[in-house]
């Protein structure tokens, strides 16, 4: 975005403050839903800054204007934010301070009045930085103003766009049941009612999918779910015949979503519980009439264990992106030699090929292909103005995945379109060290991610190396590619792994101005033993496409590594060659031969 434009508009919200009598501004990355991809209509901090990222925090002062993002985005913020009247703080690195910090460098004497959506932050998000505010100075939050509804031309409506059935072939359980389950979990806590915020879990628990966010399979609604009832606050232009005999049938009314504040308002429940770290705030400070139960909702570890329709069905996802994955890789091969080809260009050829699979429903975020410097900027994504040209050497970064009706796929790998030097091969040799081992790791039912985030850095730390991003996160089942409450992570993240469960691995380390290195593999937790001393579980890889060994040291890895290493290569080549034919078959096979 021109930081001409990103400049104007913080000007006009700059009088737009003075005039409401506001000493600061704040726009979070999410949306009603505390969302990470959000539509259109609340991208504000993207509007305001002009930082696209999918995590960040832009503030406003009178005078100066401040954004935070995660390391994922150091280098693509910096970038974006040339020019335009914002700073970038850099979350986690020492020094940089906190919001609250931030703004109370600028209280000097009287009230200092920080204003913000109170749709689109959470009721924690505003309740921590009101704690932390009243640390610094003497501040006070205004949470009821939404300054993008005045100053935003031609600012994109919400999606009205038609929900439609997860069959049961694909979901593996009725909708009926998972109410169930979920009132059953309330009765345990005795609870009478549940207000549900987070959009796939509304659509997990109804079997339904949508297409309001980009990428992924969801519908702007909310959901409230009681003993006796069940009430779906969506667009009602949204729900077609077929969806509402579907939702008549098990017991589901709408009311509209534009209404959610006021009925919830006037509605009486004995007790709800709601999620302090989702509900938005206007939401959650709204319910007056019943007594309100802070705690996490039940929908998202019941959603996380997937069911054995689940799992075939990302098993067969899966083979069929791999299909697709080794077509491409075929094809790439001579493109890159032949001449011509770009990020934007294989991003295109990878998602055509992709869309030639049954049951493809588009992808699961956009993406990211970072040729030699461009793979050092962790979330990177081409555009015209930057999209480079491939050359017959150094490593080129893919990161991608699809939607499939019966499954979400997410896969990287780091490709050697050529010679590539000595440090690359070291660097790249690390990554699939660390990779390789925490696939190979076996663990007691429970153990939480964080225990486990060590095992994949290893390698990388005794080479002194290492990388700020997470290390896993839970895939959907046709939902969202980032799926939670489990993650592996450096941060403490205490929800516990279970068998049933998908999460990614992806160690990468990212040496700025020169290449990326990161390789992925979505899997599935499965049962490995029983003990007198418990249950264990182990890893089963889910992508089925080969690891690139020609920028591979082989002499660094281990005799297990290596075996592990043509052992899945060998799972990948049984499961896709016959499916393949010709050239690309005989590249399959070359590409997965034993090292």
């Amino acid at each position: 975005m021109n930081s001409n434009i990103v400049n104007k508009r913080v000007a006009a919200l700059r009088q737009w403050m003075k005039e409401n009598n506001l000493d600061a501004f704040i726009f979070p990355s999410t949306d009603p839903h505390n969302g990470e991809y959000v539509p259109d209509h609340w991208k504000g901090r993207e509007w305001i800054s002009g930082f696209d990222g999918s995590a960040g925090t832009a503030v406003v002062t009178a005078t100066q204007a401040a954004l935070w993002t995660d390391s994922r985005y150091f280098i693509a913020a910096e970038q974006q934010l040339a020019g335009t009247d914002f700073m970038l703080m850099r979350e986690s690195i020492e020094g940089t301070p906190s919001i609250a910090e931030w703004l109370g460098t600028f209280q000097d004497k009287g009230i200092f009045r920080v204003g913000l959506d109170g749709m689109v932050c959470s009721a924690d998000m505003v309740a921590e930085l009101s704690s932390q505010l009243a640390k610094v100075g003497d501040f006070e939050v205004v949470d009821d103003l939404d300054p993008l509804g005045i100053l935003w031309t031609g600012r994109p409506p919400i999606p009205r766009h038609p929900v439609e059935l997860h069959p049961l072939e694909w979901a593996g359980e009725t909708a009926t049941a998972k109410i169930e389950r979920i009132r059953e979990q309330l009765r345990r806590e005795r609870v009478h009612a549940l207000m549900v915020t987070m959009l796939d879990d509304i659509a997990w628990t109804l079997n339904l999918r949508g297409t309001d966010v980009h990428c992924n399979p969801v519908f702007v609604s909310y959901l409230l779910i009681e003993q006796d009832d069940v009430v779906l606050f969506i667009d009602k232009a949204k729900v077609t015949t077929e969806v509402a005999d579907y939702l008549k049938g098990i017991g589901v009314s709408t009311q509209p979503y534009d209404e959610v504040i006021k009925w919830m308002g006037n509605h009486v429940v004995p007790s709800i519980l709601l999620d302090p770290c989702t509900v938005n705030n206007r939401l959650y400070n709204v319910i007056k009439n019943s007594k309100v139960i802070d705690g996490p909702s039940p929908i998202p570890t019941m959603k996380s264990v997937k069911n054995e329709v689940e799992m075939e069905g990302f098993r067969r996802a899966m083979q069929r992106d791999g299909v697709a994955m080794v077509k491409f890789l075929c094809w790439l091969e001579k493109a890159v030699e032949k001449g011509g080809e770009t990020e934007m260009s294989i991003d295109r050829k990878l998602t055509s090929l992709r869309a030639e699979q049954p049951l493809f429903r588009g992808l699961s975020f956009d993406t990211i292909a970072g040729y030699a410097a461009h793979g050092a900027i962790v979330h990177y994504e081409a555009t015209e103005a930057t999209d480079a040209a491939l050359r017959p050497e150094g490593l080129l970064l893919l990161d991608s995945g699809a939607q499939y009706s019966d499954g979400t796929t997410d896969i990287t790998r780091t490709i050697a379109l050529g010679p590539v030097s000595e440090w690359q091969k070291f660097v790249y040799t690390k990554v699939l060290q660390g990779h390789i081992r925490l696939q190979m790791l076996k663990f007691p039912d429970g153990a939480c991610g964080s225990q486990l985030d060590a095992i994949a850095r290893s390698p990388l730390w005794e080479s002194g190396l290492n990388f700020l991003h997470g290390t896993g996160h839970g895939v959907g089942a046709y939902l969202n590619v980032h799926e939670g409450p489990h993650q592996i992570r450096q941060e403490w993240k205490p929800a516990p792994l279970h068998a049933g469960m998908t999460v990614t691995d992806e160690p990468g380390i990212y040496v700025a101005g020169e290449f990326g290195v990161r390789i992925e593999n979505t899997l599935l937790i499965v049962p490995y033993m029983q003990t007198d001393f418990g249950q264990f579980l182990t890893f089963e890889p889910l992508t089925l496409c080969p690891i690139d060994t020609r920028p591979l040291l082989v002499s660094l890895l281990s005799d297990d590594e290596r075996k592990w290493l043509n052992n899945y290569h060998q799972i990948v080549c049984e499961r896709l060659a016959p499916d393949l034919e010709g050239e690309e078959l005989a590249w399959l096979e070359q590409a997965t031969q034993a090292i």
